[in-house]
């Protein structure tokens, strides 16, 4: 009867173990996922930005970085893409 509870005590202390250890690697994966998403939504941010800046002159370079700062930053980030660009 004691070898069964240590049997049991030991599968416990194993599936908690698991599950730190599961929880401690998927956290920055859902970073990474919450940036990457976030960089294409500044992907598409910039392409409309460069579509519509198309008529009056105004167009931002897309690359990594800048559809980062965008996805991140919104609309603020968009002027300031567009006020780096004009200096």
């Amino acid at each position: 009867m004691g070898m069964e509870l240590g049997i049991i005590l030991a599968y416990a202390l194993g599936l908690i173990a698991l599950y730190i250890i599961v929880w401690v690697l998927a956290t920055p994966l859902k970073f990474i996922g919450k940036i990457v998403v976030k960089a294409a939504i500044g992907v598409i941010i910039l392409f409309i930005t460069n579509f519509i800046g198309n008529f009056i002159g105004v167009s931002v370079t897309i690359n990594p970085l800048t559809a980062t700062i965008v996805g991140i930053l919104g609309i603020p980030g968009v002027v300031l893409m567009v006020a780096i660009n004009k200096l």
